[in-house]
């Protein structure tokens, strides 16, 4: 007959077999990301390999033309004639509208009006006075020419090839020549886009022009296209107390239902290391300047040893000294992902 062993001493071997697992037990990630066995103690290890480090930074933004132009009328008055809508595309020079020339017009003829009597006045100028009389031409002919323009500036044409994106005015409506007005047209090659996106200040400081990117667009589901940094603003914008940096980015080549004004996400690659020494980003320990990693040694033991990073990567870290490829480091409890 089998003898039955003590209840006690069941427990002390179901105790015993319970710690040896737990001591034993680690996780390892080897290069491809594949975990071979379970956690211990809430760390796991992770394998030092190789492969590409890239460092990301991304901001949100917008599709913007790359060029466009605001047509405003040169003289004042009253819209007597619109020749186009929204939408419209337009040709460089076409009329698009004009205001009342009867004042500007009687303006110049009052001008011109003026020079004739001042080139009688030259004709019959003699000795002394004939500088003076030729003074007074050139101040006429000066009326002249800027009374001219005040008839060339009632009728608006467009300074571009493009499509007509907003329209200020309608026929009735009066329109000045103050700086601070809206242009009466504005007009952009809607073919060609750009993103303009705002980074935060400490990611500004790492984009530079030429750099490659990413684009990802918020409408158009699973829509991606490549550009290029083309510049940084020198001078930043705050808003509510966040100071940010305008970044304009190219775009390779636009996805079908790209238009301008749509949202996007900008990703601008900072760097890269092919073929480097890597590490999971959370196995390594940050004070100051100072970059170490617990490396796993013979018995389960750990030592922390200084190390030099390179590229600081989205998830992994290059690792340019300090560590061989093969090495085991820790990665602590909440470490992040493998």
């Amino acid at each position: 007959m089998a003898r039955l062993l003590p209840s006690f001493l069941v427990n002390l071997l179901l105790a015993a077999l319970a710690l040896g697992a737990a001591g034993w037990a680690t996780v390892q990630v080897r290069a491809d990301g594949a975990v071979t066995s379970a956690a211990a103690s809430g760390a796991r290890t992770v394998t030092v390999g190789r492969g590409i480090v890239t460092a990301t930074v991304s901001a949100d933004g917008s599709l913007e033309p790359v060029t466009s132009a605001i047509a405003n009328f040169g003289t004042g008055g009253t819209v007597t004639a619109v020749s186009v809508k929204v939408g419209d595309k337009v040709t460089k020079g076409q009329l698009l509208a004009q205001v009342d020339a009867a004042a500007a017009q009687r303006a110049l003829d009052l001008a011109k009006a003026n020079r004739t009597a001042a080139q009688d006045a030259v004709n019959r100028a003699t000795g002394a006075g004939t500088d003076a009389a030729r003074n007074e031409l050139a101040t006429a002919q000066i009326a002249v020419d800027a009374a001219q323009a005040g008839v060339d500036g009632t009728t608006l044409t467009a300074p571009m090839t493009g499509t007509v994106t907003s329209l200020n005015g309608t026929v009735g409506s009066s329109v000045n020549t103050n700086a601070a007005s809206p242009g009466f047209v504005e007009i952009a090659d809607l073919t060609r886009l750009q993103v303009v996106a705002a980074f935060a200040e400490a990611d500004a400081t790492r984009v530079k022009a030429g750099q490659t990117a990413a684009i990802t667009w918020s409408a158009l589901h699973g829509a991606t296209a490549n550009g290029e940094v083309l510049a940084v603003d020198p001078s930043a914008t705050t808003s509510n107390s966040v100071v940010s940096y305008g970044v304009t980015t190219s775009i390779g080549s636009l996805p079908p239902g790209a238009r301008a004004g749509q949202s996007v996400t900008v990703s601008v690659t900072t760097g890269t290391a092919r073929n480097a020494l890597m590490v999971n980003a959370a196995a390594v320990a940050v004070s100051g300047s100072r970059y170490t990693v617990g490396v796993l040694g013979a018995g389960g033991t750990t030592e922390t040893r200084a190390v030099r990073v390179g590229v600081k990567g989205d998830s992994a870290y290059e690792i340019t000294s300090g560590l061989a490829e093969g090495e085991q480091v820790v990665v602590p409890q909440g470490g992040g992902p493998p």
